[in-house]
């Protein structure tokens, strides 16, 4: 694809992020995502346009409130450079409008869920189930698999996950169980065991990372769906 296309996506991306980040914060918390307006955590001040523009905003006001001066979270500027890099990976692999739009709405559900599972250990039904339904939708429409492969892909990525997570006796959730019934909606079945296998190998190394991080013992659970998020994302990428 052009590089103008990319860059707008890119663009275009960052503004999204924006929007990610409210509801990343809000969804976990069972809060609505259109209103109240963004405000700041710490003294409720309502943001102006200005203090929204992605990234900018937070480099201008060197990452605190404009008015409490409360520190804002790095994560905030760093989801919309995500979103934003994402975006511009999407334009660049789609081939039809089909594949752009499908991939974008699959990346977003991956970080969405992955960022939150990460910083909350939770992956909400109300994306994750809409999720399966999105994958589903997009199939019969004809845009991605046929549409058997993508109910059996949905079918396979449950049952594969839900017989783990019985085996494990609680180290698998069944948040994961339905992120992988997502994912095999949008991929199809053979891809759940190569997204499986990816996860594992990403959760493995990124698990001790966050055991070091968060200053952890061993027996603490770890959240496997920013895992299978990466993996699912860049088979997606790249078959």
């Amino acid at each position: 694809m052009e590089a103008i296309p990319i860059f707008l996506s890119f663009a275009f991306g960052l503004v999204f992020g924006s929007f990610y980040n409210v509801v990343i914060y809000r969804v976990p918390r069972a809060l609505s995502i259109v209103k109240p307006g963004s405000s700041c955590p710490v003294c409720g001040h309502q943001l102006a346009p200005i203090e929204l523009v992605p990234v900018a905003s937070y480099l201008v006001q060197r990452g605190r409130c404009r008015s409490c001066g409360a520190p804002i979270h790095w994560r905030y500027p760093v989801i919309e450079l995500m979103t934003g890099l994402g975006f511009a990976l999407v334009a660049w692999t789609s081939t039809s409008w089909q594949d752009f739009v499908t991939g974008l709405i699959f990346f977003s559900l991956l970080l969405i869920l992955g960022i939150i599972d990460l910083e909350h250990k939770l992956l909400p039904n109300a994306l994750t189930l809409p999720g399966v339904g999105f994958g589903l939708l997009f199939s019969r429409f004809g845009w991605t698999l046929p549409f058997s492969w993508s109910v059996l892909g949905a079918v396979v990525g449950f049952g594969l996950l839900f017989a783990i997570a019985l085996i494990s006796r609680g180290g698998m959730g069944m948040g994961d169980v339905k992120l992988m019934a997502l994912i095999g909606s949008f991929l199809g079945w053979r891809a759940v065991f190569y997204v499986l296998f990816g996860a594992a190998l990403f959760g493995s190394v990124g698990g001790l990372l966050y055991l070091y991080r968060t200053k952890q013992g061993k027996k603490t659970p770890i959240p496997f769906g920013p895992s299978l998020a990466l993996a699912a994302f860049l088979y997606f990428l790249v078959v």
